[in-house]
């Protein structure tokens, strides 16, 4: 199974990649390995999600911007490698989650 067929099983649709907000480069090839620089949860339309997560934004809300960003990674790492089925693992993946100092559920976003 591909990755592009798994991702419509779960009726997700992989974005255009996301381009740079800022001055730098979305990822860097280094040998067989290929570093992301970090995404967020970018809309398509250009706007970013934005929120703290037990304040304004509710978990469901905070998982869902999680798999936006989620998506956008994929859509960098297919610009980059040309075709997902060319991945064979991800080494290092950080999740963080911009919340109240409270929030403890962060499992439930990451």
């Amino acid at each position: 199974m591909t990755p592009y067929i798994r991702l419509a099983e779960l009726g997700l649709t992989l974005p255009e990649a996301p381009a740079p907000i800022a001055n730098f480069v979305t990822h860097a090839e280094s040998g067989r390995l290929i570093f992301l620089s970090g995404q967020g949860p970018l809309r398509a339309d250009g706007t970013l999600c934005t929120g703290k997560v037990g304040e304004d934004v509710t978990v469901e809300e905070a998982y869902k911007h999680a798999r936006l960003t989620g998506l956008n990674l994929l859509a960098v790492m297919h610009a980059a490698a040309g075709d997902l089925g060319r991945i064979v693992r991800v080494v290092k993946l950080l999740g963080f989650v911009n919340a109240i100092s409270t929030f403890s559920d962060h499992p439930k976003v990451v």
